[in-house]
């Protein structure tokens, strides 16, 4: 099927469960995923072409800030060709502050000033994903596996 880059920063762990949760139920439609953390992994914005879709997973520090480790790769989306690229954005944060998922946000707005296909539903989750939150992944999995299709069917 498709090929699917999962890009996530995770400090608490949620991000990285709803990474792993979005990544498996992509799975069961044999989509190809390279799972990859902003922490850990080597992210060059050029290879972002390499992949029919590109999945990009954050907290939010404090009141909506971008996370440090993601700061370098929003900048250097200026240099990738992102035009009609399929994206989707996600992450958690804490609704006990102001700006709910800002980084999420900032994610996802970045993505559409450059052209990209950006998924309409956002997935911010407070905290620790439940069982409700998983069932917006599996729609956001689903909706994703669809427009890929269509994409292949287009071309």
């Amino acid at each position: 099927m498709s090929k699917i880059l999962m890009l996530y920063a995770s400090v608490t762990g949620n991000t990285e469960e709803i990474a792993v949760a979005i990544a498996e139920m992509l799975q069961k439609y044999n989509h190809e995923i390279t799972m990859k953390t902003f922490d850990v992994d080597a992210i060059d914005v050029e290879e972002l072409t390499e992949y029919d879709a590109i999945l990009v997973g954050t907290y939010s520090w404090d009141d909506g800030a971008m996370p440090y480790e993601v700061e370098d790769f929003y900048e250097e989306l200026e240099d990738a060709e992102l035009t009609d690229k399929l994206v989707g954005v996600f992450g958690s944060g804490d609704t006990f502050y102001e700006t709910f998922g800002g980084a999420i946000e900032l994610l996802g707005n970045r993505f559409e000033e450059l052209g990209a296909n950006v998924m309409p539903d956002w997935i911010k989750i407070d905290l620790e994903p439940d069982e409700k939150d998983f069932a917006r992944c599996q729609k956001f999995a689903d909706d994703l596996t669809t427009k890929l299709l269509k994409i292949v069917e287009a071309e």
